[in-house]
C-alpha cells in the first residue's frame, strides 16, 4: 500500500479495521472496513462508534464503494472515510464527492497530478455529500 492522504484535521486510527461481520459481532472496535459484497446499511444503527471506515476497492472498475460511501454519509456517519484498494488519481474528486475523506491506493499517487485532478473542475453540477453548491443554485440565488 501507498502512503495514506487525508483531507481532515483530525488524528488518524492507528489500529486496523475489522470485517463488517466482525464488527457486528463485537461491541470494542470503532474501525470497520467495508467489502464490495458487504450492505453498508448494516452499519447505520453504529455510525457514533465508527471512527474509521475503509472500503475497499479490489478493482477501479468495481463502483459499489462509492454508494456505500454516499449511504454511510446521507446517514449521518462523520467520522473518517477511507478509499483503499485500486484508487486511480482519476477517481479522487468522485470519490470526495461521494464522501471520501482519506485514500490508501495500492500505488502511489503523484501529489501534483493530485493536485491537479482536483482542482480541475471547480464547479459541480448536483449535490452531493462533500456539499460543494451547484451551479445551478449559484445563478438562481
Amino acid at each position: 500500500m501507498a502512503e495514506i492522504i487525508r483531507f481532515r484535521d483530525d488524528e488518524p486510527v492507528d489500529h486496523p479495521a475489522v470485517t463488517v461481520d466482525s464488527f457486528l459481532d463485537q461491541s470494542n472496535a470503532n474501525a470497520v472496513r467495508v467489502e464490495p459484497g458487504d450492505d453498508a446499511r448494516a452499519l447505520i444503527p453504529h455510525l457514533a462508534q465508527l471512527h474509521l471506515v475503509e472500503v475497499n476497492f479490489p478493482a477501479f472498475g468495481d463502483g459499489r464503494g462509492y454508494s456505500s460511501a454516499r449511504v454511510l454519509r446521507e446517514a449521518g456517519y462523520d467520522g473518517e472515510l477511507r478509499a483503499v484498494g485500486d484508487v486511480l488519481v482519476d477517481q479522487v474528486a468522485y470519490m470526495k464527492r461521494c464522501g471520501f475523506d482519506s485514500f490508501e491506493p495500492d500505488t502511489t499517487l503523484d501529489p501534483d497530478t493530485l493536485g491537479a485532478a482536483l482542482a480541475r473542475w471547480p464547479e459541480v453540477y448536483q449535490s452531493a455529500a462533500d456539499t460543494r453548491q451547484p451551479i445551478w443554485s449559484k445563478r438562481h440565488a
